[in-house]
């Protein structure tokens, strides 16, 4: 069974225009994938294709339109409040800002504890020290506030107060982007080493491809709302079937390969507001047919992994 199942889970969002005309931007349309337990999903695609929305309303901070989520098969409405924090929880991209500054670490990280669970003060101290330790601060740290710490440690606050009601699922949600280059890999490797000794499972939104070939699992690419590849790290990277995420890969720098030349993207994604008939990919891709500017293709298994594209041949 998989930790974690999304069934074609939709959030639109209805916005009154002039002269009270309705438009609707479907943030999420259709999207479905599992993931098992230990596993790293990463889900990848440029701003604006719906990564936000979908950890939003896998966390409850958002009501999907449509859809269901299930938790190691139990439906996520039938965990809201302390139950679904206890499952799943979120570690946020910006350190600086995802942290009360007017509260001293410890408290920082305890306050999931206290909130949800009946434990004292001294519990909730004793408890947030020694998830600084396993995230690599030292407990004299504790009463520090967060202006006193350095960006990595403020995010390795951030892990700590992620982990501090155990649950089985993070989703981490850009982690390292707003780090220093040189911080970024000690954060990775911690987050590493953290999922193998918690057998954690992580839902990793990033933009760095780089990063996601030496994390994910399996990867989840994205684009306009919907899921247009679907599979394992190594079908994705090695072997792209649809064109937007040759196109994601072409434009990506590779750190490994730094004389090789890339492509940036043409063109920009549309409009959520107003989204091309068909396929939405269809203004963008060097493959499109008049078909793909009437028809909307679905998400079909292929070279044993999900596309949604017309033009891969038999």
């Amino acid at each position: 069974m998989s930790l974690l199942k999304v069934q074609e889970l939709k959030k639109h969002y209805a916005l009154k225009g002039l002269l009270n005309s309705k438009a609707m931007v479907k943030a999420l349309d259709g999207v479905s994938f599992e993931v098992k337990k230990k596993q790293t999903l990463a889900i990848v695609g440029e701003s604006g294709c719906g990564k936000s929305t979908l950890a939003k309303t896998l966390m409850g901070l958002e009501e999907e339109t449509s859809g269901q989520v299930f938790f190691e098969g139990v439906d996520s409405k039938a965990l809201k409040g302390k139950s679904l924090y206890q499952t799943i929880q979120m570690i946020f991209q910006d350190p600086y800002n995802s942290l009360n500054p007017r509260k001293t670490a410890w408290k920082i990280i305890a306050e999931p504890l206290l909130i949800n669970q009946k434990v004292s003060q001294k519990e909730a101290y004793e408890r947030a020290c020694q998830l600084m330790e396993k995230v690599g601060l030292r407990p004299e740290m504790a009463n520090r506030y967060p202006h006193m710490f350095s960006g990595g440690q403020r995010q390795r606050l951030g892990i700590a107060r992620a982990l501090i009601l155990n649950p089985k699922i993070l989703i981490c949600d850009e982690p390292i982007s707003a780090l220093d280059v040189s911080i970024q890999a000690q954060v990775l490797n911690l987050l590493v080493e953290l999922q193998d000794q918690l057998d954690l499972t992580y839902l990793f939104i990033s933009h760095d491809l780089n990063v996601v070939k030496h994390i994910a699992d399996t990867v989840l690419v994205m684009y306009l709302g919907k899921v247009v590849e679907y599979g394992r790290r190594e079908q994705i990277f090695e072997n792209p079937q649809h064109p937007y995420t040759r196109a994601l890969l072409e434009a990506s720098p590779n750190i490994f390969e730094p004389e090789k030349e890339h492509n940036p993207l043409a063109g920009e994604p549309p409009s959520p507001l107003n989204p091309p008939q068909g396929c939405a990919f269809h203004e963008r891709c060097p493959q499109a047919t008049e078909r793909c500017k009437s028809e909307s293709p679905d998400l079909q298994e292929r070279s044993s992994r999900m596309v949604s594209c017309f033009n891969l041949g038999s």
